[in-house]
C-alpha cells in the first residue's frame, strides 16, 4: 500500500508534468528530442545527429527510448518525455523498495516520499536528459552489491547479474561515470567494512561475470561509432579550429578526460563554484534537508543490514561529490546522489526524535514566511498591466546561460505580473504547509511540495515564448514554402526544428556544439557566413530567417530594411522572410 502511494505521488508530479504546454525548450529539451527523430527517421541508430551534423557527445540509449517511445505513440512532445518520466517514476519507487530492504516499511517510505517531493529531482527532470535513468541504474546497482554480500538474502547468486546489466545499461546513458561511481563507492564500502581483500566477498560478486555482461550490452555500439565515424584512434591531448579526430576521441578524451580537467573543446559549458555546488544540496533536497539533524544520530556501524546500507550511503554520496570537488561542475551533476541522500533523510525522519520536531517546526516556518513573500508580491504586482508575452519583463544575461539555472537571474518584479495564477497556487501550496502541518507535518510537506511543483508546470507555461521557439514554428509550418535560415549554432531555436521537422543553413553557428562535427568528412554544408546569408537573401527565391532581436540590427543593415518582413514575433525572437507574405 505504501509502495502505491510512492508510485501515484511520483507519478501525479512526473507524468502529470509531461503534457504541453509547457512545450519543449530551445537549448537542449529539444535538442535531444530531435536528435531522436532523425536517428527513427534515418535509421541510422549508431550516429547521432543535428542537421546532418554528427553529434559525438552523448551515448545513445536515451534516444533510443526516445525513439521506441515515437515509434509507438508517433512524434510528440509528451512522448518525447515520457521515458524519461517513467523512469524517474521507477527510480523513486526502486528507493522506496531499497530502504524498506535496508531500513524497515517506515524509512522506505519516507525516503521514497523524500526522493519523489524534493525540489532538484524536480527541477532538472524539467529537461530530457539522461541523468535520472542513469541515477536509476547506479542505485539498483548499489543496492544489488548489498544484496550480494547479505548474510541473510535468499539468493545472492542472482544480483551480480543485476549490477552487470546496470553498468551496461549505464555505459549506453552517460559513459565511464555509470561504472567510476558505482565501483568507487563500492570501494570504499568494502574497505571501511573489512571485506575487500576477502576471498569470499569476489566469490560473491562474481566480477567476472558482471564484466562480460557489461560488455555484451554496452561494447558493440561503441565498437560501431568508433568504425562509422573514424578516424578510429587518436590520442592527442589538444584540439582546435578544423581538427577532427574521430568518435574515440571526442567521445573518451574530449568528453571524459579533458573534460574532467576543463580542458574539453570546444568550450561550450560553465561551472558552479565549488562551495555554492555543495551548498545547493539544502536546495536541492527542500523541504527535506530541514531535517537533516535527525541523520546525525544515526548508526553508520555495519554491525546490521540497516547500518551497513546507511555506510554505503554515506560513500555513495561522498564518491560522486568527491568526484566534481575535482572536475567541473553543473547544478544537476550531484543527482547520482539524490536516492543515497533520501534514503539516509527517510532514515532519520522515521527516528521521530528531536530534530525531526525541530525539522517540521522549520518547514512550517519556512512555509509561513514563503505565503508573506507570495502575497507582498502578490499585493506589487495586482495592478499591474502584462502585454504581450513574458519576454519583454525579463532581463537577459547570456553570459549565466551555460548553467543549468542561468535564467534564473532574468526575472524582474515587472516579470511577476504574468504569474499571478501560479503565484496564487504556490500561495495556497504554503498555506497547506502552514495549516495542515500542524497535524501531519511530514506528508503535508510532501502535499505543499505536489502542489507547488503544478505551481511552477503553470509558470513554465507563461515563460514558453521566452524559453522555447514553438509559436515561431507554427508560423513557418504556415507560410508559403521557402527554404529554412537559423541565426544561430542551432541550440538557440531547436524546438522550430522539432515543431517544425526541419533542416536548415546555420548562419555563423560553426561553434559550440556543432562545431567539431562540423568538420567530419562526411558534414553537410550547411555554415554560411554573412556575405553568402546577404547573397542568398537577395537572390529571388524565398527564405526565411530565425534571429533573435539582438540580431536585428545586423541584419537589417546587411540586407536593407526593404528585404526584412517580419513574418512572426515571439518572445523576443524573429521569423523574418525576405520575400513579403
Amino acid at each position: 500500500m505504501r509502495g502505491l502511494v510512492v508510485v501515484l505521488l511520483a507519478a501525479s508530479i512526473f507524468l502529470g508534468c509531461i503534457f504541453s504546454p509547457p512545450h519543449l525548450m530551445d537549448d537542449v529539451d529539444a535538442v535531444q528530442a530531435q536528435i531522436s527523430r532523425n536517428m527513427l527517421q534515418s535509421g541510422d541508430w549508431v550516429t547521432a545527429r543535428l542537421d546532418g551534423v554528427a553529434y559525438l557527445e552523448k551515448s545513445p540509449l536515451g534516444y533510443w527510448l526516445t525513439a521506441t517511445s515515437y515509434s509507438i505513440f508517433g512524434v510528440h512532445d509528451w512522448a518525447a518525455r515520457l521515458p524519461l518520466s517513467l523512469a524517474v517514476v521507477t527510480l523513486c519507487f526502486v528507493t522506496f523498495r531499497f530502504g524498506s530492504w535496508a531500513f524497515g516499511r517506515d524509512p522506505g517510505f519516507y525516503a521514497g516520499l523524500i526522493l519523489s517531493t524534493s525540489v532538484g529531482l524536480f527541477l532538472f527532470t524539467r529537461l530530457i536528459i539522461p541523468d535520472a535513468i542513469l541515477t536509476l541504474t547506479i542505485t539498483i546497482a548499489l543496492w544489488s552489491l548489498l544484496r550480494a554480500l547479505d548474510p541473510d538474502e535468499p539468493r545472492p547468486e542472482v544480483w551480480p547479474y543485476v549490477i552487470g546489466i546496470c553498468f551496461g545499461l549505464g555505459l549506453l546513458l552517460k559513459g565511464l561515470i555509470a561504472m567510476v561511481f558505482p565501483i568507487g563507492a563500492s570501494f570504499f564500502y568494502l574497505l571501511f567494512t573489512g571485506q575487500l581483500l576477502r576471498l569470499e566477498t569476489w566469490r560473491k560478486l562474481k566480477p567476472f561475470a558482471i564484466i562480460l555482461i557489461m560488455a555484451v550490452i554496452a561494447v558493440p555500439w561503441y565498437v560501431l561509432a568508433t568504425l562509422h565515424n573514424p578516424p578510429y584512434f587518436s590520442f592527442t591531448m589538444h584540439s582546435g579550429p578544423g581538427q577532427y579526430h574521430g568518435f574515440f576521441w571526442f567521445y573518451f578524451l574530449n568528453e571524459h578526460v579533458l573534460r574532467f580537467l576543463n580542458l574539453r573543446y570546444p568550450r561550450d559549458y560553465n561551472t558552479v563554484p565549488r562551495l555554492w555546488f555543495w551548498l545547493f544540496h539544502v536546495l536541492w533536497f527542500f523541504p527535506w534537508s530541514l531535517y537533516a539533524g535527525s541523520v546525525v544520530g544515526l548508526s553508520f556501524r555495519p554491525a546490521d543490514r540497516a547500518g551497513r546500507a546507511r555506510l554505503m550511503a554515506l560513500c555513495w554520496i561522498g564518491v560522486v561529490l568527491g568526484f566534481f570537488t575535482l572536475s567541473t561542475t553543473q547544478e544537476y551533476y550531484s543527482m547520482p546522489t539524490y536516492p543515497a541522500f533520501a534514503l539516509l533523510l527517510g532514515c532519520g525522519i522515521a527516528t521521530q526524535n528531536k530534530w525531526v520536531r525541530r525539522g517540521s517546526a522549520a518547514v512550517a516556518v519556512a512555509a509561513a514566511a514563503g505565503l508573506a513573500v507570495i502575497a507582498v508580491i502578490l499585493f506589487k504586482v495586482w495592478s499591474l498591466p502584462a502585454p504581450g508575452d513574458i519576454a519583454s519583463a525579463l532581463v537577459q544575461h547570456p553570459e549565466m546561460y551555460t548553467l543549468s539555472l542561468g535564467h534564473m537571474g532574468d526575472l524582474t518584479l515587472q516579470s511577476f505580473a504574468y504569474l499571478r495564477l501560479p503565484l496564487a497556487m504556490a500561495g495556497i501550496a504554503a498555506l497547506v504547509g502552514v495549516v495542515v502541518g500542524i497535524r501531519k507535518p511530514v506528508l503535508s510537506a510532501a502535499l505543499m511540495m505536489l502542489l507547488f511543483f503544478h505551481a511552477a508546470r503553470v509558470a513554465m507555461v507563461a515563460f514558453d515564448p521566452y524559453l522555447g521557439s514553438k509559436p515561431l514554428a507554427d508560423a513557418l509550418t504556415g507560410a508559403p514554402p521557402g527554404k529554412l535560415i537559423e541565426g544561430d549554432a542551432y541550440y538557440a531555436f531547436s524546438s522550430v526544428f522539432f515543431y517544425g521537422n526541419r533542416t536548415a543553413l546555420l548562419w555563423n553557428g560553426r561553434r559550440e556544439n556543432l562545431e567539431y562535427g562540423s568538420y567530419a568528412p562526411d558534414a553537410p554544408k550547411i555554415f554560411i557566413d554573412d556575405a553568402r546569408l546577404q547573397q542568398l537573401w537577395c537572390g529571388g527565391e524565398r527564405y526565411y530567417l530565425l534571429v533573435d532581436h539582438e540580431d536585428m540590427p545586423k541584419m537589417r543593415s546587411l540586407v536593407g530594411d526593404q528585404m526584412v518582413h517580419v513574418v512572426k514575433e515571439s518572445g523576443g525572437k524573429f521569423l523574418l522572410t525576405n520575400l513579403g507574405v
